[in-house]
């Protein structure tokens, strides 16, 4: 088969400054598409290229999604011949289809390591920082300030980064209103509505069915571990707060926690992670009765290893313990190493009235202490949820990630 196969020269830039090189295109094993000049080289697979086609009748530019019906795709289809001009690589295929592609837009697909990596640091989410103790109290003081959340995008992007590393956020200045937590929901896109409703109130309550709504002592938890699709961020206004030594929050990074059983206490770790738990709520809100169960392990890996999600309640946690009943002795001991580590590493600090503290809910565990309730000493707090997707989202849109 005669294959066409050009060169081209091709004018680079880099920061700011342009440079000839020289282009080669060549087909390798009848499978890829090799560029290369003395600096580079780049390799496609043909068909991924095929598949990526960029004409009308494969991909529709306005949905910016492909059009390429692959029940009928072409079998065994292979590139005819190649020809590269100063802009683009054109590729003619043995089913006669021909394609075109923008070299800057091939660039930016190269199959190597470095350039996939660069690409999925910078856009795909930022990569997550422990901490321990010792490291809490800068996070800490480093504030946001509400106003400029709210009328600022590039303080905007700030949280919504730091939150992502770190997991938790604390965010100042906020005004006395009850729709506080909503109005920074709105900022990234829309509120996570469960069956405790969309926001929900935190105050001491003598009909409580959830734990939450009382004014003892909170044991340190994720928040609904028995969903599936878990709420990624949890936002809590203090509208008011306690005037007594109790209401004091604890907090702990629960990917820290995993990490350090994974180094030293590794068979403990083993089994938190392979045991699946029941978790469960059973209640009712506003008149309205649920029953819900998510089965899973207290820590999730995600394909590579790394630690994805903490499930963690002593209340949630079901009675219906569905696994080998011969694990179940060694399961408590490390579940007891796991909480023990839990209470170690755990933070107290207390907000100040008006203060919002934003943290990722699969991500750390919280709890409180005992506080007294009366007419005169009350803790209001107001909390609201919304999926890590839709942060993401929007952090993506706010460094203009468009990825053309």
């Amino acid at each position: 088969m005669f294959r066409k196969i050009l060169s081209c020269q091709r004018t680079f830039s880099t920061s700011g400054i342009s440079y000839q090189s020289l282009l080669n295109a060549r087909i390798e094993n009848d499978k890829f598409v090799v560029l290369e000049n003395s600096q580079e080289k780049l390799k496609f697979p043909g068909i991924w290229l095929r598949d990526n086609c960029q004409c009308g009748s494969c991909f529709d530019k306005n949905t910016q999604s492909r059009k390429i019906d692959w029940e009928n795709f072409p079998k065994d289809v292979k590139i005819d011949s190649i020809e590269s001009n100063s802009n683009n690589l054109n590729i003619k295929w043995s089913d006669d289809h021909k394609s075109s592609f923008d070299y800057d837009w091939l660039k930016k697909r190269d199959f190597s390591k470095t350039s996939q990596n660069t690409y999925l640091s910078k856009y795909y989410r930022p990569k997550y920082k422990s901490w321990n103790k010792e490291g809490f109290e800068k996070i800490r003081s480093s504030y946001f300030d509400y106003n400029d959340i709210i009328h600022n995008d590039e303080a905007l992007k700030d949280w919504l980064e730091s939150l992502a590393v770190y997991g938790v956020t604390f965010i100042k200045n906020n005004p006395k209103d009850k729709n506080v937590a909503r109005k920074l929901i709105d900022r990234i896109g829309f509120i996570r509505q469960t069956t405790y409703g969309e926001e929900y109130i935190v105050k001491a309550r003598p009909d409580a069915t959830n734990q939450a709504y009382l004014s003892n002592k909170l044991q340190m938890h994720s928040d609904l571990p028995y969903y599936e699709y878990t709420p990624g961020v949890n936002l809590l206004h203090y509208l008011v707060q306690t005037k007594t030594n109790g209401g004091s929050n604890l907090l702990v990074d629960g990917f820290y926690v995993a990490d350090l059983m994974r180094r030293e206490h590794p068979e403990h770790y083993k089994l938190l992670t392979e045991t699946v738990v029941d978790w469960n709520d059973i209640a009712s809100e506003n008149g309205v009765p649920f029953h819900n169960i998510y089965r899973a392990p207290v820590i999730c890996l995600d394909m590579e290893g790394n630690c994805r999600r903490v499930n963690f309640s002593t209340p949630q946690r079901d009675t219906h313990f569905n696994v080998d009943v011969n694990i179940v002795p060694d399961w408590y001991d490390a579940l007891r190493k796991f909480i023990e580590i839990v209470y170690k590493e755990a933070v107290h600090f207390k907000n100040n009235e008006g203060d919002v503290l934003c943290f990722n809910n699969i991500r750390l565990l919280h709890g409180r202490t005992g506080y007294d309730d009366t007419d005169t000493n009350v803790r209001y707090v107001i909390g609201a949820f919304i999926d890590w997707d839709i942060i993401y989202s929007k952090l993506r849109v706010l460094k203009n990630a468009k990825y053309n």
